[in-house]
């Protein structure tokens, strides 16, 4: 009998149509190699789905909001289904990229400096003295971004106060809090991590070129002026550096099964984290897939199938815990090796 999969895809999430876009396609895959699938929205009709179905794997591919902060997953954890991806909490920790930054910078990974800013704080101190604080704090250029979310909604370049100011205000538009991060100027490059039998391995990295002089959403999804290079356009020791940099930080998320690791490479050959994905995009220009494909002897196709295979035989992976305690200091739990990561909450915010 053929292993039954329900993807999930759509949303009212900003990030909806590359879901639906990334769901359609891993359906098609898996329907060809000969699974049954079907295709549910995050709707009413999901917990139909679910019953009436009974998949032995559930696969989430919604972007951004719900499919990416635990929510998703930990109603999926509630109904005691496997999925796919990492569990709710680490989902939470991974999606939030203050708190991603922290634990990584704390794991010893380079990250740009960062500050965040809920949208209370204009509300309660006032934006212009927010604003001006702010501006004396900060050295141009900076990158404004929401803190939850992906596929670069939100997200701009600020050459000076003027454009923080009305860069703030749009991406207040795609969530409650905000982060100004310093701008690193160098090579885009993602690196794609596997996580089934063998433990986590780094697929090779992809070097993004866009005209655009940066890859937001229109480069993403909607332009032919973005150019791929698999792998990046880098020496064999920065290529290695990249993965063996994305393996820690999945590991120190405490991820599963996939995800993706965002980098940019300066001149002097640093490698600046900058963001992770638990659920990348699987369209025909998203990077997880591209990196896939180039790997020798496989194929995106052979993936997404090993991935439902490794899901539903059941997963044998240490897991690893994020506890928040009564004097807000955050703790990952390793049960294999102890205290892994020790930060405090304020500086992740």
């Amino acid at each position: 009998m053929a292993t039954k999969v329900l993807i999930i895809a759509g949303g009212l999430t900003h990030e909806r149509d590359v879901s639906v876009r990334s769901g359609r396609r891993v359906a098609n895959i898996l329907t060809q190699i000969g699974y049954e699938v079907r295709i549910s929205d995050v709707d009413a009709s999901l917990a139909k789905a679910i019953e009436s179905f009974s998949p032995d794997v559930v696969w989430p591919l919604v972007h951004g909001s719900i499919g990416e902060d635990g929510s998703l997953q930990s109603f999926l954890e509630s109904v005691g289904i496997p999925f796919v991806g990492s569990s709710s909490v680490q989902a939470m920790l991974a999606s939030n990229k203050p708190t991603a930054k922290a634990l990584l910078g704390s794991a010893g990974l380079a990250t740009p400096g960062w500050v965040t800013l809920p949208q209370a704080i204009f509300r309660q101190l006032g934006a212009s003295h927010v604003l001006s604080a702010l501006e004396g704090s900060v050295s141009f250029p900076v990158v404004i971004k929401p803190t939850d979310g992906g596929s670069a909604l939100g997200i701009s370049t600020a050459q000076d106060a003027k454009a923080l100011r009305r860069a703030m205000v749009d991406a207040f538009a795609y969530g409650q809090r905000l982060m100004v991060e310093q701008r690193i100027d160098g090579r885009d490059v993602a690196v794609s991590v596997v996580d089934l039998w063998d433990g986590p391995v780094a697929l090779p990295p992809v070097e993004v070129s866009t005209d655009r002089g940066r890859y937001d959403y229109d480069a993403r999804y909607t332009t032919d002026e973005t150019e791929y290079f698999v792998p990046a356009r880098l020496s064999d020791e920065l290529l290695a550096d990249l993965q063996a940099a994305a393996v820690e930080a999945h590991t120190t998320l405490g991820l599963r099964d996939l995800s993706r690791m965002d980098f940019v490479v300066d001149d002097e050959g640093t490698c600046w984290f900058i963001d992770a994905n638990v659920a990348p995009g699987m369209t025909d220009t998203s990077l997880l897939p591209q990196a896939a494909d180039a790997v020798e002897d496989s194929s995106f196709a052979q993936l997404c199938a090993d991935i439902v295979d490794f899901v539903a035989g059941g997963r044998d992976v240490h897991s690893v815990e994020y506890v928040i305690d009564d004097e807000g200091t955050g703790v990952i739990l390793d049960d294999e090796e102890g205290v892994a990561v020790i930060i405090d909450e304020a500086t992740a915010e």
